[in-house]
């Protein structure tokens, strides 16, 4: 997993060539956007939400289920990213929304997705293949992107955003690492609540995701301002053995920031180990990928430290094992 983390940059850069040479250009009026998926080749829709929200005219949604909305129609734009192409929940959702004449695109490395696709003339962006979901999380998400953009929902402004990001994550990279490791210690030990404002929820899901499956750890995350309405009176029993980490961005809303402030005063009262993770660039793409690659480093120092391997994922395959033997 290190090495694929070492990798980032080298992938969005990867990832930019192959949807600048995705064939496809046409203009047609959609009514939303669906995007379909699940965990590391999913978790990228729910990034792209929070990005684009102030850009998109359309609502976009999520479907991470067998089912789909029963608003989906013939001007529904439908994204299936599975990144092995055999994820069962996601085939049952792309095979439903073929039947509701959905205009359908598809993301894959391979398997059941890809040949669906070339079988109903189905656009399919082909992303290279032989590794874990989550740690090719930028070809998918990129792709995402062109996407939109080749359909004429959004402008080619992420292209200067990711390459700014490229060069912001290359110049800061010995910082990022020292900071993670940091912050993993911090972490090490104890049962990591992740806080975020509004607009950055996607970000906060992948580091749950990422502490789950690599460093084999449980956590939650929640949103501010909603969380304070419900969780910050949790903050009042069973507070030992947890750590809080609040992700943090420049553009966060100005009453959330301070909310955030407030709500570390209240914490700090039953729990002092808060750890603060400030996002670094100009655009609201560049501080999510900063967070994203920092956090990513931070999940593989827990795994030494926890000391279990990060590529394991022996209770997901036994799981689909079982879903096998029943139709």
């Amino acid at each position: 997993m290190k090495g694929y983390i070492k990798k980032f940059t080298d992938q969005i850069e990867e990832a930019i060539k192959i949807g600048n040479n995705f064939d496809f250009n046409n203009k047609f009026e959609y009514k939303n956007v669906v995007i379909c998926g699940l965990g590391g080749s999913g978790i990228g829709g729910s990034i792209l939400k929070d990005i684009i929200k102030d850009e998109l005219k359309i609502p976009v949604e999520l479907v991470k289920d067998y089912n789909i909305p029963n608003y989906i129609s013939m001007k529904t734009l439908v994204i299936c990213s599975s990144y092995s192409g055999n994820t069962e929940e996601t085939i049952s959702a792309m095979k439903k929304c073929h039947e509701r004449e959905a205009k359908i695109f598809t993301i894959s490395s391979e398997g059941f997705i890809e040949k669906f696709s070339a079988e109903n003339n189905i656009p399919h962006i082909k992303i290279p293949s032989g590794s874990p979901p989550r740690a090719m999380f930028a070809y998918s998400f990129v792709q995402l992107f062109f996407l939109l953009y080749k359909n004429h929902l959004i402008s080619n402004e992420f292209l200067k955003n990711l390459d700014q990001t490229i060069a912001n994550l290359k110049k800061n990279s010995e910082n990022i690492i020292s900071a993670a490791r940091s912050a993993a210690h911090k972490i090490h030990k104890t049962t990591a609540i992740i806080y975020c404002c509004d607009g950055y929820e996607g970000l906060a899901i992948r580091f749950r995701q990422q502490l789950n499956e690599n460093s084999k750890m449980l956590c939650w995350h929640a949103v501010i301002p909603e969380m304070n309405h419900n969780e910050i009176l949790g903050w009042r029993t069973n507070t030992d053995d947890l750590s809080v980490i609040f992700l943090q961005n420049d553009d966060d809303f100005y009453r959330n920031k301070l909310r955030v402030s407030i709500n570390k005063k209240i914490i700090q009262k039953y729990n002092p180990k808060i750890i603060e993770i400030n996002s670094f660039g100009n655009s609201k793409l560049e501080k999510t990928l900063y967070l994203v690659h920092l956090t990513d480093w931070i999940s593989w120092f827990l795994s030494e430290l926890n000391n279990v391997d990060s590529i394991e994922i022996d209770v997901i395959n036994y799981l689909k094992s079982e879903l096998s033997k029943i139709n």
